[in-house]
């Protein structure tokens, strides 16, 4: 896509916030929903896709602008996007995918011109591969007594090939294969799971296990340990589920390779921070942990007491531990201090290397930060390194 056609501004290297006036002019959008408002939405008011006083106003001659002061948006980094109203008519490609945000500089008054190539609603809502199968929309989870929708991703030659296949159960179940399913903070972007491994030359089973459907009653399922937040918390029994429900199911009823060598386990945010709980709880069953931007900062500090008690240091030994983490990934702490991710991840890194070294990789981006579109970004590599990791055990 054309994300940004001309930007006037100088850059410096340094980031400061004020307040500038942004002026957009879209020279050129769809014949498509003629009339219809477009909407402007970014970091500047909070990611609102219908918020009237960001709506573009239509020129004479055809073309939409807008111009606005914005107040406390960092020099560096504005980030936008264009909408008619919500994320289901965001803009997207010319393919139909969603895309990140256009990115510009905001040190002084700015003037941006763009391209709108598509409305993400005139193409199928719907980008999951033929592979992604619903297993169960109901499943029973007994440890927590409810029900779950729980995803499954065949390989394409999974019903000829009378192969068995390695086994990633991943977190978030919503967010990995389907626009459709998922939510953002800058719209429904999916990891692209299931486009990976259709693309892969080695492919596994995926197992996703949505999360609950209020993002407020996600986090206590995803806590290990209690805290003055929550002091009551699900972390232990979902893991107990994945691991002595869940994946003897699927391994009584799918050609797996069941045991731990083949067995991953992968997620995101408190997802990531559950997964890296999960390898530690169960070292004999998940021998592959993707760990992506966990919430360490939420964790208050019980990484560093459970690593430094562990009594299950051999099989820990033999386990591997992906970490990603963006470098711009800063969070505010339930303290009020600030946080940097990639320094929690190093600092776990140290943590678990000292207590048992089990096999680490470290993927850092620069430019990362907190989100659906970089843990895409980042899957790919994980990937490959996952299936390297099974076929050493394969002979």
């Amino acid at each position: 896509m054309t994300r940004l056609l001309m930007i006037l501004g100088l850059v410096f290297p340094l980031c400061t916030i004020g307040q500038h006036t942004l002026t957009v002019q879209v020279t050129n959008i769809p014949n498509a929903h003629a009339g219809e408002p477009i909407y402007i939405t970014g970091n500047f008011n909070r990611w609102n896709p219908a918020e009237e006083t960001m709506a573009l106003k239509k020129n004479t001659d055809g073309t939409y602008g807008i111009s606005v002061l914005l107040k406390d948006v960092p020099s560096d980094r504005l980030e936008f996007k264009f909408t008619r109203g919500d994320w289901h008519t965001s803009e997207c490609t010319t393919e139909g995918r969603l895309e990140g945000p256009r990115l510009a500089t905001l040190d002084r008054d700015t003037t941006i011109t763009c391209q709108i190539e598509g409305w993400r609603d005139d193409f199928p809502a719907s980008t999951a591969s033929p592979n992604v199968h619903l297993l169960d929309s109901a499943f029973y989870i007994p440890q927590l007594d409810r029900q779950r929708k729980i995803w499954i991703y065949l390989p394409e030659d999974y019903a000829a090939s009378g192969k068995r296949y390695p086994v990633l159960y991943m977190q978030d179940g919503q967010h990995l294969f389907d626009e459709a399913t998922s939510q953002g903070r800058i719209g429904p972007i999916e990891w692209g799971v299931d486009e990976v491994i259709d693309t892969a030359k080695e492919k596994c089973i995926v197992v996703a296990i949505n999360h609950q459907t209020d993002y407020k009653d996600r986090v206590p399922e995803y806590y290990f340990h209690t805290n003055a937040e929550y002091p009551e918390v699900e972390g232990p029994r979902y893991l107990e589920f994945i691991a002595k429900t869940l994946k003897p199911y699927i391994d009584s009823h799918y050609r797996t390779l069941p045991d731990k060598a083949h067995t991953g386990l992968a997620g995101s945010s408190m997802g990531g921070l559950i997964t890296f709980y999960g390898g530690l709880a169960y070292p004999d069953v998940f021998g592959t942990l993707g760990v992506f931007s966990p919430s360490i900062w939420l964790d208050y500090g019980n990484i560093e007491k459970e690593l430094t008690a562990l009594t299950t240091i051999a099989n820990i030994h033999t386990q591997r531990y992906y970490f990603y983490a963006g470098m711009s990934e800063n969070r505010l702490k339930p303290d009020s201090t600030f946080v940097h991710m990639h320094d929690d991840v190093q600092r776990t890194i140290g943590l678990l290397q000292k207590a048992a070294d089990p096999e680490i990789k470290l993927s850092a981006r620069e430019d990362g930060r907190h989100g659906a579109l970089y843990w895409r970004e980042a899957f790919p590599a994980f990937y490959d390194w996952f299936i390297a990791g099974t076929q050493k055990s394969v002979h």
